[in-house]
């Protein structure tokens, strides 16, 4: 019993350092930031569907996954999120074979992001070639096309959103 007892313990003694954590959960930013502003995004691109959405996917999942407070003015904030979408393009990846149109088409953009805490200026995460990528389909029938690339474009911001703001709780 004695045996068992002092195996039990030192299970848990070890376990209990074992450096575990649940993604998104830990707490490297300093414990003064409180609410963060985040920035319209500047677009160097001709695709302008991404850098409009992208403030808003980041703010709500923000909101969703995070205790920080989003506000609009950077002048409240304690932390300001800048980016940009400095690069995008697609192209297509599969072909038909009996037409030679394409049937999927994958699409890359580059990103710039930047939280800067707005009392000190410190910089408390930087990307400053972030890349992300979405593939999306099109239909080789022309009666049944459908233009993918909007919910393509929805989908990539969603990812980026997901992305940053695991980077920034986690560091990455």
């Amino acid at each position: 019993m004695r045996n068992a007892a002092i195996a039990v313990w030192a299970v848990a003694l070890c376990g209990s350092g074992c450096g575990y954590h649940v993604a998104g959960k830990s707490d490297i930013m300093p414990l003064t930031i409180h609410t963060i502003a985040i920035a319209p995004f500047v677009n160097k691109t001709i695709q302008y569907k991404l850098a409009q959405r992208l403030p808003a996917d980041i703010t709500r999942e923000f909101i969703e996954r995070t205790h920080y407070k989003i506000v609009t003015d950077p002048k409240t904030a304690d932390a300001v999120l800048d980016g940009g979408v400095m690069n995008f393009v697609s192209y297509p990846i599969v072909a038909d074979q009996s037409s030679g149109r394409a049937t999927v088409v994958q699409c890359s953009a580059y990103l710039r992001v930047v939280l800067t805490e707005r009392a000190t200026g410190k910089v408390l995460f930087s990307r400053p070639s972030f890349e992300v990528r979405e593939r999306y389909e099109i239909s080789v029938d022309p009666q049944a096309y459908f233009d993918e690339s909007g919910a393509g474009i929805e989908r990539l911001g969603k990812d980026v959103a997901r992305d940053v703001v695991t980077s920034i709780l986690e560091k990455f």
